[in-house]
């Protein structure tokens, strides 16, 4: 089931105090960007937020699944999506903890 468009523009909108936080439509789901770094997901109108030691600590009692089938477990966000503040500092702290991502290499043509 693919989500819905207004349940991701909800998100971002809470995510406004984060800075740039933008959304990629993937296979029907969404992949939510901060500062160009892959922090969340959203699948079937639920939110999936990378895991980090430093959001871990944050949540506390983590709820943890995989957003769709054979993919890693991610701290499953569901109470407090309505939570604009505490949803927007795990998003800092989850994008201040992950790398940043690498550039992809472009090939040369050939000659």
């Amino acid at each position: 089931m693919a989500s819905n468009q207004e349940f991701v523009d909800y998100i971002v909108e809470q995510l406004s105090s984060c800075g740039k936080v933008t959304s990629r439509k993937m296979f029907g789901e969404f992949a939510l960007y901060c500062d160009d770094k892959v922090v969340a997901l959203i699948c079937d109108d639920q939110l999936f937020v990378k895991p980090t030691e430093k959001g871990r600590t944050f949540i506390g009692n983590v709820t943890e699944a995989a957003p769709y089938p054979g993919a890693k477990n991610c701290f499953l966000i569901e109470e407090k999506i309505e939570d604009a503040e505490w949803l927007s500092r795990l998003i800092k702290i989850t994008c201040k903890e992950l790398p940043k991502p690498q550039k992809k290499k472009t090939k040369k043509a050939p000659a």
